[in-house]
């Protein structure tokens, strides 16, 4: 049985093309079983204030081009993040996206799994 074989780049479409409007790209690039794999695309984008994150679903993120910065409620602390940095969320942990880099596409590439799976 001959299987289908999908194939791609994290880093296309060319990032010339990053998104400068209000919104993020988000490309699901697997979504099977509960587990969602996602490319996400930022050029100088932030959650909106007073928004925050509140997801059933567990997440595992990781930076891999650009700069970003991660709040998370109850926490002065700003989690500042460079290529190759990545962060575990746990299942309802209240996050933001402070800021990202306008000089450049930060490029995210963020796994969601069940909350009740031990990671």
């Amino acid at each position: 049985m001959k299987r289908a074989i999908r194939s791609g780049n994290l880093f296309d479409p060319d990032l010339a093309d990053a998104p400068k409007g209000p919104d993020e790209q988000i490309d699901a690039l697997v979504e099977q079983g509960g587990v969602t794999i996602e490319r996400i695309v930022s050029m100088g984008h932030a959650s909106p204030p007073g928004f925050w994150y509140d997801s059933p679903r567990a997440e595992w993120v990781v930076l891999l081009s650009g700069a970003a910065a991660l709040e998370f409620e109850g926490d002065a602390t700003l989690h500042q993040l460079k290529p190759g940095d990545h962060v575990l969320i746990e299942a309802h942990c209240r996050h933001r996206v402070a800021w990202t880099s306008d000089k450049e596409p930060s490029v995210w590439l963020a796994v969601y799994y069940p909350g009740d799976a031990q990671g």
